[in-house]
């Protein structure tokens, strides 16, 4: 039987990230392999439990994807539409269409579950 302890602390998350580092090369199994499995679960726990990370707004996924793949704005055209709706979603001035994210998901494999995000739009100085 593979013993393990909670990880409570985050000195416990440090130890048992250690020990994973340790276990690495550990046959599945094995009393290691066994181990390690534990640890990795126990280790995923408490990540998602204290230090989760957020998932960016559809704006900010956008303009990450673009920069990773070298993409411009004329790249969004076709998804988006013309030159000036594509600099509007992009300025947050208006928001993404039901057909815009499915477009976005399909040509450029986005999760539509951050693309369907609501997000907060910039106000406009004349209103």
């Amino acid at each position: 039987m593979v013993e393990v302890n909670p990880i409570r602390t985050e000195r416990d998350y440090e130890a048992a990230l250690a020990e994973i580092e340790g276990l690495m090369a550990a046959a599945p199994g094995t009393s290691e392999g066994d181990r390690l499995d534990v640890l990795v679960t126990l280790v995923q726990a408490y990540e998602a439990e204290h230090h989760a990370i957020e998932a960016p707004d559809p704006i900010s996924l956008l303009q990450f994807v673009m920069e990773q793949r070298g993409l411009d704005r004329a790249a969004l055209q076709p998804m988006i539409g013309d030159r000036g709706r594509v600099s509007e979603v992009m300025a947050r001035k208006r928001p993404l269409t039901l057909t815009m994210i499915r477009r976005l998901q399909e040509n450029l494999g986005l999760p539509a579950e951050i693309l369907v995000r609501p997000y907060e739009l910039s106000r406009s100085k004349a209103a």
